[in-house]
């Protein structure tokens, strides 16, 4: 074999040794590909989604005003969603899912009243910044079956778990004695939750001369008060 010949197979043996190399790595980067467009064309349409049930209200709402919202077919979103319902559920578990994430970093409050505190603050503070969400989640009517099938509302069942065992830690501590957690959980999600409907409605008006935000800080500083007397 000639110097030339062998200088030939060195080539070919490092180029088919280098293809080798790289096409599983070229696959996966197209099974990443793909990935990330189910993920944004899913994000596309629950986005769309959101403004239909907004605007039209959930029994108005529709695949197909859906559709028309994101300007792709209907049979392109029964390929991510089986019906509304279903779209309708992905929206409340991404609000609930945003919500639990700005709860999540109280765990380092070592008090837990302090941190009941706190959970108010981030309650109130979500729905300011995320006003579609918060009406989609509670104030929007609709039939959300998922809140009676505890296995599939397990975003909203997080949250609520979570209120429920800073509660029980304040009753190890000597607060809210003789009180029943879920009724006590009730009261305090009830009376926050008000504030922030109010907010989202725009029904801060009714007090003029006070800005809607320190109507709502002071609001729950005074609900507060009434809790460390619990």
């Amino acid at each position: 074999m000639t110097t030339s010949d062998v200088e030939k197979k060195f080539v070919l043996l490092n180029t088919v040794h280098y293809f080798c190399l790289i096409t599983p790595k070229v696959e996966m980067t197209i099974a990443q590909r793909k990935q990330r467009e189910r993920q944004e064309m899913r994000t596309l349409i629950l986005d769309g989604a959101r403004k239909v049930f907004l605007e039209k209200g959930y029994n108005e709402a529709s695949i197909r005003t859906i559709a028309e919202e994101i300007e792709y077919s209907p049979g392109t979103i029964y390929l991510y969603f089986k019906d509304k319902d279903e779209i309708f559920y992905a929206l409340h578990e991404e609000g609930f899912r945003k919500m639990l994430e700005k709860m999540q970093p109280l765990e380092h409050v070592t008090d837990p009243f302090e941190r009941l505190k706190a959970i108010g603050r981030v309650y109130l503070e979500f729905a300011r910044e995320n006003k579609d969400f918060y009406d989609l989640m509670f104030i929007i009517q609709a039939p959300v079956k998922q809140e009676q099938e505890r296995e599939k509302w397990e975003m909203g069942r997080r949250t609520l778990d979570y209120l429920k065992n800073v509660l029980k830690q304040c009753k190890e501590k000597g607060h809210f004695k003789n009180q029943n957690i879920d009724y006590l959980s009730f009261m305090i999600w009830s009376a926050v939750h008000g504030m922030a409907a109010l907010y989202c409605r725009d029904r801060c008006k009714a007090y003029p001369d006070i800005e809607p935000i320190d109507l709502m800080k002071n609001g729950l500083r005074s609900f507060e008060t009434m809790l460390e007397k619990a």
